[in-house]
């Protein structure tokens, strides 16, 4: 594997925690899957359609994302938000971030 590969492995799974957490803080306002694809990609979250609706379908399941199906439209579009236990889950995952944020910070840089 080169060094290039390697390093985009650890990048992957160091964006993986944050992309749910930033789904979790998004859909504190209902949307839909695509919608939410564009927001976190005009704030900096690389990731795409096969990444996030797996994830939306697990953080459902797991009680963390409550949806419905909004058929007012000329296509239905299925609506997340974040369930009470997605909004705790949200909030335990900021704090442990910004913790995790700054004891980085006070780690030497370079090697």
């Amino acid at each position: 594997m080169s060094d290039d590969e390697t390093h985009d492995i650890h990048l992957q799974e160091l964006r993986r925690g944050t992309v749910v957490l930033a789904c979790l803080r998004l859909l504190a306002e209902p949307g839909y899957g695509y919608g939410l694809l564009e927001a976190l990609q005009s704030r900096g979250f690389d990731t795409d359609a096969n990444t996030l609706y797996p994830l939306l379908r697990r953080l459902e399941k797991q009680g963390h994302l409550t949806s419905e199906w909004n058929t007012d439209e000329a296509r239905p579009r299925k609506f997340y938000r974040a369930s009470p236990a997605g909004t705790a889950l949200a909030t335990a995952m900021t704090t442990e971030f910004r913790s995790l944020a700054e004891a980085i910070e006070h780690l030497p840089e370079g090697a």
